[in-house]
């Protein structure tokens, strides 16, 4: 009984969050600024200026919401690795035992980077939320999974043991 509770157990999970890219976070509050701004300037000259305030506050209240909101989470168990999305979006399992390459890898050179979950683009398969880290998987078809995250090192060395054992 004791060892089908250890198969049960997770080697790995990591969240990822919509809202957490600082590049986002700093667009969202230079717009609120601009709005609070534009509210403060226009206050004295007509009387439809309180939309500004009310969008900017809308923004600042979107990006706080944004920040609790998972995008995705990924779990590595059983030499599975899982990537569940968000409410409607269908598990991704990738079975480490068709993985031939694990590298670790910068995401994109690019400084803005979309959000995006299993997104199919020249032979690779994406998923990504913030930051410039990605673990990438190999397998034997040569497709890759560039998998984003916060912390590469740790995740890679877990399927590096998941693959070995």
């Amino acid at each position: 009984m004791l060892s089908s509770t250890m198969d049960q157990k997770n080697s790995y999970i990591e969240k990822q969050y919509i809202g957490r890219d600082y590049i986002r976070i700093a667009i969202r509050l230079v717009m609120a600024a601009f709005c609070f701004a534009a509210y403060v300037y226009e206050r004295d000259r007509d009387h439809t200026v309180d939309l500004f305030l009310v969008v900017g506050f809308g923004i600042i209240g979107v990006s706080i919401i944004l920040l609790f909101l998972i995008q995705y989470k990924i779990k590595i168990e059983n030499k599975l690795v899982i990537i569940d999305g968000l409410w409607s979006s269908k598990p991704v399992k990738i079975d480490l035992n068709s993985i031939v390459k694990v590298r670790k890898a910068t995401y994109s050179n690019y400084i803005f980077n979309n959000p995006v979950y299993n997104l199919h683009r020249k032979g690779s398969i994406r998923f990504y939320s913030s930051g410039r880290d990605a673990v990438v998987l190999t397998d034997r078809d040569g497709l890759e999974y560039f998998i984003g995250t916060q912390r590469p090192n740790e995740m890679y060395l877990v399927i590096q043991n998941e693959m070995k054992g």
